[in-house]
């Protein structure tokens, strides 16, 4: 492994993008949930977070995976800084 790659680690293919973005199409369509509620789920989520922390919103992540046995939600938010107080 060349030193760079240890530091910076590998880059990221276009086709493993793409390929993670289908997976995501065909999961919501098994789910039957519009692109327009799972725009909403993330805002929501966003909003309430917002409440307690900054938080990076170029950089959340929120994905569905699915076994046979259920559907999980998974929410990968870049947290910037806590908030002192509530607002």
């Amino acid at each position: 492994m060349s030193f760079f790659t240890r530091l910076f680690g590998k880059a990221t293919k276009s086709s493993d993008i793409a390929k993670q973005r289908l997976q995501l199409v065909i999961i919501q369509d098994r789910m039957k949930l519009p692109p327009d509620v799972m725009d909403n789920i993330r805002d929501e989520i966003i909003t309430v977070i917002s409440k307690y922390v900054d938080v990076d919103v170029k950089g959340i992540d929120i994905t569905v995976t699915q076994t046979a046995n259920h559907s999980r939600l998974i929410a990968d938010i870049p947290i910037i800084n806590y908030k002192l107080t509530v607002s």
